[in-house]
C-alpha cells in the first residue's frame, strides 16, 4: 500500500513511511493512494471473529509491504487483550433505535485507546527496524494526550511532548498525563487553546530549525495509523447489527473529525453506511460547513465537552481531498488560503460529494445535559457529556426522519463519564466513580511544565530537552 499527500507534492510513502513522518513534508495529510474494497460476501466472513483478529483482517490491507498478516495480528493480540472489556468495544443497546457503542475500555477510559496503543507498538517496530529514535511532539483537548503518553511511557526509542490547553481539560484527564513518571514523557500546559496547540505542533514538522536535528513523529490523528486503528469499530458495530445485509448509521461526537473520517474510510471498504451524523458542541465550525459550505474558523468558545473545543479541524482536510476529486494542488491552494484567512467556502463538488454521506447537528450545554438525562432516565445509563453530544445529534436526525425507523443508530461513547465528572453530577446528579483499574490517580503527584501562548516557546522548550536523533 502505496500513501499520497493531500497537498500533492510530499513524496509517496509506504505504510511504515507514513507512520513515523505523521505529516506529509509538504504540510498535508497522508491518504492511501487508493482504498481497498470488501465485498458483501467478505463482510459477512467477518463476523464472530474475535476483535483482535476482525482488527488485524481489517487492517491488513493498509499494511501490505510493512507488516505481515502473523505480525500485524500479534500487534493486534497484544494491544487489546489487557482491555477491559472482552468485547473491546461493546455495544449497549438504548431503545429500538439507538445503540451506544462504548469505546472506554482501554488504559485511560477513553477512544483514543483504540488507535494509540497500537500507535506504540507500531513506533517501537519501526524504530528498531531502522535503528532510530523518534520524537514525538502532540496536541491535546483532553483524551489524546494521555492516551499517547501510556502508549509510550518507558519505551528506549521514542521520547512524547504533550500540549495541552492550560485549564481547559478536565482533571482526570490532566492528572491522567501530568501523573505518569518517566524519563522520555514531558507535558507542557500552554497559555492558549487546543487550536493554539496543534497550530504549534503542525509548524514544527515544517520548521526547518526542527526537523534538521530532530526525528519529528506524531501521535494525533494527522498521523495515519490512528484512523486506519478506528475503522475497526464500525466494521465490528455494524456486524453485530447485521452488516452488509442491513444498513446502520452513526453519530460520532467530534472535534478533530479523526474519529468520524474513519466511518468515512470504513464506507470505502463497503460496509453499508446509511448515514455519518457529525455531531458538534457549540463550537461548530463542522455543522456549518457541512449544512451550508461555510468552513470559517471562530474564536473557541469554552464548554463542559472540552474535547471539542476546537475550530480548526485538521482530519477534515482529508475528507476535502476525497471528496473534491483528489486534486492535491487546488487543496493545496484552498488550504493555504485558509490558514491565511480562516474562511473557506467549500467547493460545489466536496459539498455535493460529502451530502452524500453525511449530516450534522449541533448541541448546546443544555441540550447536552438533557441527553445526559435522557439517557440516565430512559435507559439506565450514565454516559459522559460527549457522548451526549452525539446522543442528542443521533435522536435530532431520527426524529426529523433523516434516517429510515428501521435503521440502527449508534452513537459513539467516546469517553467513560468519570473524566467529566462534575459535569456529569451536574446534569444527572450522579458523579460516576473511577474504575479500579485507573488505580490511586488523585494520590499522585503532578508534574508538568506552563509556557506562555507562543510558538516559540513550545519550539525552543522541545529542542531544548529532547535528545537527538540517533
Amino acid at each position: 500500500m502505496q500513501y499520497v499527500s493531500t497537498r500533492g507534492s510530499a513524496p509517496t510513502l509506504d505504510f511504515e513511511g507514513v507512520t513515523l513522518a505523521g505529516l506529509a513534508s509538504d504540510g498535508g495529510l497522508y491518504l492511501p493512494a487508493e482504498w481497498p474494497r470488501l465485498s458483501p460476501d467478505e463482510i459477512r466472513g467477518l463476523r464472530g471473529l474475535p476483535y483482535p483478529r476482525l482488527a488485524a483482517r481489517i487492517m491488513q490491507p493498509f499494511v501490505a509491504g510493512s507488516l505481515t498478516e502473523a505480525e500485524l495480528l500479534a500487534v493486534c493480540e497484544a494491544v487489546y487483550g489487557p482491555f477491559g472489556h472482552a468485547a473491546v468495544a461493546p455495544l449497549v443497546q438504548l431503545d429500538e433505535t439507538h445503540w451506544l457503542l462504548e469505546l472506554f475500555h482501554g488504559p485511560t477510559l477513553a477512544f483514543k485507546d483504540v488507535a494509540l496503543q497500537l500507535l506504540g507498538h507500531l513506533f517501537e517496530i519501526f524504530l528498531e527496524r531502522r535503528d532510530q529514535r523518534l520524537t514525538i511532539v502532540g496536541a491535546t483537548s483532553g483524551d489524546t494526550g494521555s492516551a499517547a503518553i501510556q502508549a509510550v511511557a518507558g519505551r528506549t526509542r521514542s521520547e512524547i511532548f504533550m500540549l495541552h490547553p492550560a485549564g481547559r481539560v478536565s482533571d482526570v484527564q490532566r492528572r491522567q498525563m501530568t501523573t505518569v513518571r518517566a524519563p522520555n514523557v514531558h507535558n507542557l500546559a500552554i497559555d492558549g487553546s487546543f487550536d493554539d496547540a496543534q497550530a504549534h505542533v503542525k509548524r514544527m514538522f515544517t520548521d526547518a530549525e526542527v526537523t534538521g536535528v530532530l526525528n519529528l513523529g506524531a501521535v494525533n490523528s494527522i498521523n495515519w495509523a490512528r484512523l486506519m486503528a478506528q475503522v475497526v469499530y464500525y466494521f465490528s458495530s455494524a456486524l453485530q447489527l447485521g452488516a452488509p445485509d442491513r444498513p446502520v448509521a452513526f453519530s460520532v461526537p467530534t472535534g478533530n473529525f479523526g474519529d468520524v473520517f474513519a466511518g468515512y474510510v470504513a464506507a470505502k471498504m463497503g460496509l453499508p453506511i446509511a448515514r455519518l451524523i457529525v455531531a458538534t458542541n457549540v463550537n461548530d465550525i463542522l455543522h456549518r460547513a457541512l449544512s451550508s459550505g461555510d468552513y470559517s474558523a471562530g474564536s473557541v468558545t469554552p464548554t463542559f465537552t472540552p474535547s471539542m473545543d476546537i475550530q480548526v479541524s485538521s482530519n477534515f482536510e482529508r475528507l476535502l481531498f476525497d471528496a473534491g476529486g483528489r486534486d492535491g494542488a487546488a487543496l493545496a491552494e484552498q488550504m493555504h488560503r485558509f490558514e491565511a484567512t480562516k474562511v473557506m467556502q467549500l467547493t460545489n463538488r466536496q459539498r455535493e460529494a460529502t451530502a452524500a454521506l453525511f449530516t450534522s447537528a449541533r448541541a448546546d450545554q443544555t441540550e447536552t445535559a438533557r441527553a445526559m438525562q435522557w439517557a440516565s432516565r430512559n435507559a439506565g445509563q450514565v454516559i459522559d457529556p460527549h457522548t451526549a453530544v452525539g446522543l442528542h445529534a443521533a435522536r435530532a436526525v431520527a426524529m426529523a426522519g433523516d434516517i429510515p425507523s428501521d435503521v440502527p443508530i449508534v452513537t459513539l461513547a467516546t469517553a467513560h463519564p468519570a473524566k467529566f465528572r462534575e459535569a456529569v453530577e451536574r446534569a444527572i446528579g450522579v458523579r460516576p466513580a473511577l474504575p479500579a483499574r485507573v488505580g490511586d490517580l488523585f494520590g499522585r503527584e503532578e508534574h508538568f511544565t506552563t509556557l506562555g501562548g507562543d510558538y516559540a516557546s513550545a519550539r525552543d522548550f522541545v529542542l531544548g530537552h529532547a535528545a537527538r536523533r540517533a
